[in-house]
């Protein structure tokens, strides 16, 4: 297996069962790479694969919580075991909470649960594949972040973002802020690592209200995975281009 493997880009993406996270492992599969599809749902993560290699992508399931320690542990495990190296990860799995939402009035427990999920989570997963990215000749990192995250946009006087987020926003500029310093100690090392824009996907974290499908939304996250050597990192893009941190 490890002979087969080492053919291949081998790419992790988590959240993969459904939405975004999905498309985005169909369109690294249709680049010829080997997907690990990582969801919490046995039942929701088999019939991605299936249906992913039903569409003729080298997919693998990898049972993931990015909540759970253990967890995670074991899915850097499996991936060892199968590849030796992972070249790719790419951190979609996320949780939003309800929109609009007043800081004045949110849900601390609301608050805890997305920051767990959104940046803590990133943290651990990334943390626990660094080893094996370090394995590659080409490692990318990609989180997905939002225009919502940054402060930037958020401060620009006509910019509309959708309203007041207490609580959801607040956890991608924690994740934009945590990127930076990723960059900043992974310089001089050939591991790149970015933030991904998706634009405004329906998908059910916002009630399928947005006006982009989930293959348009995974366009950006697709191309920051395949970077060249000589590519950006350390910054936050969608599918135009660079976006104000």
């Amino acid at each position: 297996m490890l002979a087969v493997m080492s053919e291949k880009t081998i790419a992790l993406v988590t959240g993969a069962n459904k939405g975004i996270g999905y498309e985005i492992a169909a369109g690294l599969g249709a680049l010829g790479w080997s997907v690990g599809v990582g969801a919490r749902d046995g039942q929701r993560r088999a019939d991605a694969v299936a249906k992913l290699r039903a569409a003729g992508v080298d997919a693998f399931g990898v049972p993931l919580d990015v909540t759970d320690d253990e967890s995670v542990r074991a899915a850097a495990r499996l991936i060892e075991e199968r590849a030796g190296r992972l070249d790719v990860l790419v951190n979609n799995a996320g949780a939003a909470g309800s929109w609009p939402d007043e800081p004045t009035t949110t849900d601390l427990e609301t608050v805890r649960r997305l920051v767990e999920t959104n940046v803590i989570g990133v943290i651990r997963v990334t943390n626990a594949m660094l080893p094996l990215l370090r394995h590659s000749a080409h490692p990318r990192i990609v989180n997905q972040s939002s225009h919502v995250g940054s402060l930037a946009l958020q401060t620009t006087p006509g910019v509309d973002l959708g309203g007041i987020s207490g609580a959801y926003a607040p956890t991608k500029t924690y994740l934009n802020a945590v990127t930076i310093q990723y960059a900043k100690e992974l310089s001089g090392t050939n591991i790149l690592i970015n933030n991904a824009c998706p634009g405004y996907v329906a998908t059910d974290l916002n009630g399928f209200s947005g006006t982009q499908t989930p293959a348009q939304g995974a366009v950006i996250a697709i191309r920051l995975a395949a970077l060249p050597d000589d590519g950006p990192t350390g910054q936050l893009f969608d599918d135009k281009g660079v976006v104000p941190w």
